[in-house]
């Protein structure tokens, strides 16, 4: 990876890309960590914009990397602090982007591995496997644990989702996990 920019801000899917490069999608509960992941996968730091309060992302934002393919950092569900307005309009851009979204290759769905799966988690986990959607299950934040620790909360949140593989696990933090995330990125992209 050599080039990182932001190519735009979606609220519509009229706003979406019309490049049709490969698009990896970042999903999770608000705060689970998917600007920061971004951020360290591009080598950049506050190319995606992050905050400690939830729901700083209230739109689709893309970022073109190496003019080869798009990233997508999704906005939160969960807890997030905005309009429930806000909230409600997301649910339409979301669904709408992971169904018909032709260049979509890849969700990566981001799980707070201090957290325990929620009913938003399982729901989404749900629907991505009715509407066949590729997806690759990440555990974040993974440097706030001891590697013991990070081994039976794996396990743990594996068989709460009923994953069969190890889950990769990653830290922004501190870089840890990020190469072979990007491996797995390269190998299902492109």
């Amino acid at each position: 990876m050599t080039q990182a920019v932001f190519a735009g801000t979606a609220a519509d899917p009229s706003q979406f890309p019309r490049e049709g490069l490969p698009e990896i999608a970042f999903a999770g509960r608000s705060n689970v960590g998917k600007s920061s992941l971004i951020n360290a996968l591009l080598n950049r730091r506050g190319l995606a914009r992050t905050s400690k309060a939830p729901g700083k992302t209230r739109a689709i934002q893309f970022f073109r990397v190496d003019s080869e393919l798009l990233f997508a950092d999704l906005p939160g569900y969960g807890f997030a602090r905005v309009a429930r307005s806000i909230r409600e309009d997301w649910g339409p851009l979301i669904e709408g982007y992971l169904t018909d979204r032709g260049p979509l290759k890849l969700l990566i769905l981001l799980l707070d591995i201090r957290r325990d799966v929620t009913p938003d988690d399982q729901a989404l986990l749900e629907w991505l496997a009715l509407m066949k959607n590729p997806t690759l299950v990440v555990l974040t934040k993974v440097d706030t644990l001891s590697r013991t620790q990070q081994l039976a909360r794996e396990r743990l949140i594996r068989s709460a989702i009923g994953w069969a593989d190890p889950l990769p696990m990653v830290s922004a933090r501190t870089g840890a996990g990020k190469n072979a995330l990007w491996g797995e990125i390269r190998r299902r992209a492109l």
